[in-house]
């Protein structure tokens, strides 16, 4: 399966940040809390944009105020983890592993 190129805004990137792309599942208060550099409407506004997409995954997709969405859980789409892991670092390094092999 070859690996789709996806292009993130900055708001995207923080959100997906916000998130974590382990695809653990994290609720909507911890979320506004770790996007606060973000205003609401632009991060519920990014959110759903990011859930049309596919990328994320919510309880439900009707959510208009930081109340509303306070009370739902969100978690990134783990069809497109890897791609979006790699859109995050688009310089494709990996990065080097410390531990090293003794014999």
């Amino acid at each position: 399966m070859a690996s789709r190129s996806i292009k993130l805004d900055g708001t995207e990137i923080s959100v997906l940040k916000g998130l974590g792309i382990g695809g653990s599942e994290i609720d909507g208060e911890t979320l506004i809390g770790r996007c606060n550099d973000l205003d609401v409407n632009e991060l519920i506004d990014t959110l759903k944009s990011l859930m049309d997409l596919g990328y994320v995954d919510g309880d439900s997709e009707v959510f208009y105020s930081k109340d509303d969405m306070a009370k739902l859980n969100f978690r990134v789409n783990s069809g497109y983890a890897k791609d979006l892991r790699n859109a995050l670092n688009p310089s494709g390094e990996r990065k080097t592993s410390k531990r090293v092999r003794r014999e």
